[in-house]
């Protein structure tokens, strides 16, 4: 049963088959995010003059850096190594770091300068993050934390339910009376994080032309990625408020606003070519 005073949506997860292979929407998402921003990277070169041929194995590389980066986070988090091996379990952050360490060492033997492909990067991620994040809402993962609206969603198939044995464990008290398996309405975190990816994109992409030292609209992604994950993070079902009532991502999203004030600052500098022609 749903519980709702409102009516909610309900989601049913997507997914499909070619033949004998399961496509999951998360793995579709994933993995148009980095073409797209593999795309909005590759034009940004183009657009300052430079050969864009580096980016398809940079983009390469950062996949691959992705899927363990993301693969190892989730089982350092869960600390449990068997995990390793399912076909589910990523976490973004550490997708990012491993994606970004992998992409940057592939420039670096393509002997592309790491703050002229970083400095084009910064609006290709938000661009691939804002589809990215549809990977979640596809499989009902990383939804938030009950909601009485009538945009709320219930997900009876997602990544856990969203029931209230499930939101117990996030630490969110059940409603008087309801069962362990009754799914609750919950706020579509999921969809809040790609339109703030777009929000990102659309920011990062009218700074492009900036006149700043290479590298400086990388500070700037920073800045706004941690942002934007501090303040989903109030609105997500979570069970890892060990700092204060903060989560461990929300920490994490500090440690980027502060890492990107800094880079922005660094590279704050006039740019010894303008970055558009």
């Amino acid at each position: 049963m749903i519980i709702d005073n409102i009516d909610p949506i309900v989601h049913h997860p997507l997914m499909y088959s070619i033949g004998p292979i399961p496509l999951s929407g998360f793995g579709l998402a994933v993995m148009s995010g980095f073409v797209i921003g593999g795309i909005v990277a590759a034009r940004e070169l183009t657009r300052r003059g430079y050969d864009a041929a580096p980016v398809e194995p940079i983009v390469f590389a950062a996949v691959i850096g992705f899927v363990i980066g993301a693969k190892l986070y989730y089982a350092v988090l869960m600390q449990d190594a068997s995990v390793l091996l399912s076909t589910w379990g990523y976490v973004f952050w550490g997708g990012f770091g491993g994606g970004v360490a992998s992409g940057m060492l592939m420039a670096r033997r393509k002997g592309m300068p790491i703050m002229r492909i970083s400095d084009v990067a910064a609006p290709g991620i938000a661009a691939g993050y804002a589809v990215g994040r549809t990977g979640c809402w596809a499989v009902g993962d990383d939804y938030g934390r009950p909601w009485d609206s009538p945009l709320a969603v219930a997900f009876p198939e997602g990544i856990p339910p969203s029931t209230v044995a499930n939101l117990q464990k996030f630490g969110i008290d059940a409603p008087p009376g309801a069962l362990p398996t009754d799914v609750i309405a919950v706020h579509p975190t999921q969809l809040y994080e790609t339109a703030l990816g777009f929000v990102m994109f659309i920011i990062l992409w009218r700074l492009r032309a900036h006149r700043h030292a290479e590298g400086w609209l990388f500070g700037v992604y920073l800045v706004l990625a941690g942002v934007e994950r501090f303040a989903i993070e109030f609105l997500r079902a979570k069970d890892d408020r060990f700092f204060g009532g903060l989560t461990v991502a929300q920490v994490i999203a500090f440690g980027m606003v502060v890492a990107g004030v800094v880079w922005a600052w660094a590279r704050w500098g006039p740019a010894a070519k303008p970055s558009g022609v």
